[in-house]
């Protein structure tokens, strides 16, 4: 065995020195509001000096610095270690067989000083170890090597060999590794595909989120008081309404198309989605640009999504369901042709069956409760409509036209939900279709699942129906099928976990004791 005192201690090291520049400006941009606030407010004060405002700037830029200097890591011949914090220390390890993922991550500001953040996680959410600003080239190697020894370190590291190496000598003192094979591309972007961008509604969120902060500080603005507004609504209602509505639906649709186009450009730039070392390696991003690692062994499913207006051009979306990643969902593809997503999707499963498998549906007792439960919303306002109009004496020709208008197209949504509605199973994977106005297909290996649980609502029991749900550790932790017969639900789940709900099941007639 080996003597443990001639095994050399394992130096600690810092994070890359260009933290000194980015740190302080991080803090800066954070304080910034405050220091604005607080430097303009001080110097106009009665009595008070502009450098009595000093410590508020100067605190974040000495908190900027701290992370360079309380923070630490090392590898050792079968752990990661990292150590951080000034007032609260905390010491994190990880065995380096645990190591699940490896995301580097890099800003615009790290982008030009040539550093990059790397985001190690070891299979739980919550223990994800972050080393902030690393040398690009180090952070590479550093990820090849965390990728290369989870596999290698259970095997290749007897039992008396040391515990403790520096970093770059891990792989020298072990056994030679096996040939490293090129990684496989799966996927490059493609620039014709930004003609589905505009269809995607995604980026409405930022809009909205837009439109909030706007709203925030929207009345301190001086042109945006009451006199401006009406002069501004006179003069808008001074030209034709119909060429009014017509400049504004142009420029809203330009307006659209710029934030639609751009964030896609912004978010998936250099898009390369390859595998290797037993794991899938997504790169992309234009000002920040990050690369995402998911083990493949923890991949157990995926999500194909199809919205109204992707689907119209057609066009999809493609996530993963994964364990032991922040989230479980990760978008793998941007927008793109429907034939590529499915091509890629049959990559990562592997094998075309469960993207292509019909779904069940689940007859009209479904049916009708998808219609009606489409109706509720619908038949609500329709009736509030009425209330109104009957407590304020009103016309009641806009209610009728209300009703109209609504009652259709519940039932045409109802109608598409059912139509989106099924399950399938094949030999390997739980497949189940939902959505209302978009057509979801979620694909889980049938090994992924830890549990079944069978729920029933008031309606549902009166239908004979029942919510299945599949638990799992993976994407949002449980796939439902909805409005299933609660015979078939139960078999559906002792067929994708045999043997589990055996007990569950009604006995035939030939197996019942004599």
């Amino acid at each position: 065995m080996t003597d443990q005192s001639t095994v050399p201690e394992v130096e600690w090291q810092r994070l890359d020195p260009r933290l000194l520049v980015i740190g302080p400006l991080r803090a800066l941009r954070q304080f910034l509001v405050p220091a604005v606030v607080a430097v303009f407010g001080v110097s106009r004060s009665d009595g008070m000096q502009w450098w009595w405002s000093l410590p508020i700037v100067l605190v974040p830029l000495v908190l900027g610095l701290l992370p360079w200097l309380t923070t630490r890591y090392r590898i050792t011949g079968s752990r990661l270690e990292h150590r951080s914090g000034w007032l609260n220390k905390t010491m994190v390890t990880a065995p380096l067989d645990r190591v699940r993922s490896v995301d580097l991550e890099s800003s615009l500001v790290q982008r030009v000083l040539g550093v990059t953040t790397v985001n190690i996680g070891t299979g739980v959410d919550e223990t994800r170890i972050k080393l902030d600003t690393i040398a690009r080239e180090d952070a590479a190697g550093l990820r090849g090597l965390l990728l290369a020894q989870r596999t290698a370190t259970a095997t290749a590291t007897a039992p008396d060999s040391p515990d403790a190496h520096d970093f770059g000598d891990v792989l020298a003192t072990q056994a030679p590794p096996a040939p490293v094979e090129p990684a496989e591309v799966l996927a490059t972007i493609d620039w014709s595909w930004l003609r589905f961008a505009p269809f995607s509604l995604s980026r409405l969120v930022v809009v909205a989120a837009a439109l909030g902060a706007f709203s925030q500080f929207a009345d301190d603005l001086p042109l945006l008081d009451a006199e401006h507004l009406s002069g501004a609504w006179e003069w808008v209602v001074s030209f034709a309404i119909p060429l009014v509505a017509a400049v504004l639906f142009v420029l809203a649709l330009v307006a659209w198309l710029f934030i639609s186009v751009g964030g896609y450009v912004v978010q998936w730039f250099g898009l390369r989605l390859t595998r290797e070392h037993g794991s899938l390696h997504l790169t992309a991003g234009l000002l920040t640009t990050k690369s995402v690692s998911v083990e493949e062994s923890r991949v157990r499913g995926l999500v194909l999504d199809e919205p109204l207006l992707l689907r119209v051009v057609g066009g999809a979306e493609l996530s993963t369901l994964a364990t032991g990643v922040e989230n479980g969902v990760t978008a793998i593809l941007p927008p793109a042709p429907v034939s590529v997503v499915r091509r890629v999707g049959a990559d990562v499963l592997p094998g075309t069956e469960p993207l292509d498998v019909p779904t069940l549906r689940h007859g009209a007792a479904a049916r009708r409760r998808s219609i009606v439960r489409s109706l509720w919303l619908p038949l609500l306002l329709v009736a509030g409509a009425g209330a109104a109009t009957v407590a304020l004496d009103l016309p009641w020709w806009p209610v009728a036209m209300l009703a109209v208008v609504l009652l259709p197209l519940g039932v045409v949504l109802g109608e598409s939900a059912y139509r989106h509605l099924g399950h399938a199973l094949t030999s390997g994977h739980l497949v189940s279709g939902d959505g209302v106005t978009t057509r979801r297909r979620t694909i889980l290996e049938s090994e992924g699942i830890i549990g079944w649980v069978v729920v029933q609502s008031f309606f549902q029991r009166r239908l004979g129906l029942a919510t299945l749900v599949a638990t799992t550790a993976a994407g949002a932790e449980s796939v439902r099928i909805v409005d299933l017969p609660v015979g078939r639900a139960v078999e559906v789940a002792d067929a994708a976990t045999p043997g589990l709900l055996t007990a569950w099941l009604p006995r035939r007639q030939d197996d019942r004791p004599s």
